[in-house]
């Protein structure tokens, strides 16, 4: 994004809701410490999500199309804190707000689903963009395979939502790959078939130029005649 100076195919609700995933889960950063690399990672989280809203928020703002951003938060929040309120592993307030992190960070992707389906276009920074999801999403898998292999530890909560986000992270890519991949090598072929065309019509222009000189040429020999 600092790169390219643009925030533009990013959804600017999808990050709120990372931000909010992240503040809600790491509340203990204030007041208890477990290791240093345990805070470090709640600190890069925090910190990277809320510096990336900054930026399409202010830095950026003029790239970001709100008119194409319009998926509905509110249908997702709701339901996921009545969720945290009903499936939680104990009934306190850093408990709830676990359990509604994990709710929302598996339905987070919708408003960058939804407006990648609408436009059914990409650019470099969204293709950087998917990229970090897909490894994001691998990395978690790995880290509960390796949670319950070395520790027995097994979480219904994680599992359900990590399944269901899984398969939405799944179709996400499965739009991707298809309309925008598709839509991009369309684009690419069209614009080489224009290309060559303009080459081709420059060529004849210039073979029309080269046979009005020689007849411009050939006509005072005539008249000399």
């Amino acid at each position: 994004m600092q790169m390219s100076r643009s925030c533009r195919g990013i959804s600017f609700k999808t990050q709120a809701l990372y931000a909010t995933v992240f503040l809600a889960r790491y509340p203990d950063l204030f007041f208890r410490f477990i290791s240093l690399y345990n805070s470090l990672m709640k600190i890069v989280l925090v910190g990277t999500s809320c510096y990336i809203l900054y930026l399409m928020r202010y830095k950026y703002r003029l790239t970001h199309d709100p008119a194409i951003d319009t998926f509905k938060v509110e249908y997702l929040v709701a339901p996921c804190f009545i969720l945290s309120l009903i499936f939680n592993y104990r009934y306190t307030i850093l408990e709830i707000l676990w359990s509604f992190s994990i709710f929302l960070e598996s339905v987070a992707i919708f408003p960058q689903l939804s407006m990648l389906q609408r436009t059914g276009e990409a650019g470099m920074v969204t293709t950087h963009y998917v990229v970090a999801l897909g490894a994001y999403r691998a990395f978690q898998n790995l880290s509960w395979i390796h949670r319950y292999e070395a520790h027995g530890i097994f979480e219904p909560i994680r599992i359900v939502t990590g399944v269901v986000q899984t398969v939405l992270y799944l179709i996400f890519f499965y739009i991707y790959f298809t309309r925008v991949d598709s839509s991009q090598c369309d684009e690419k072929q069209n614009e080489e078939k224009q290309n060559e065309e303009k080459q081709n019509e420059e060529k004849q222009n210039e073979e029309k130029q080269s046979e009005e000189k020689i007849s411009e040429k050939s006509a005072p020999s005539q008249e000399q005649v």
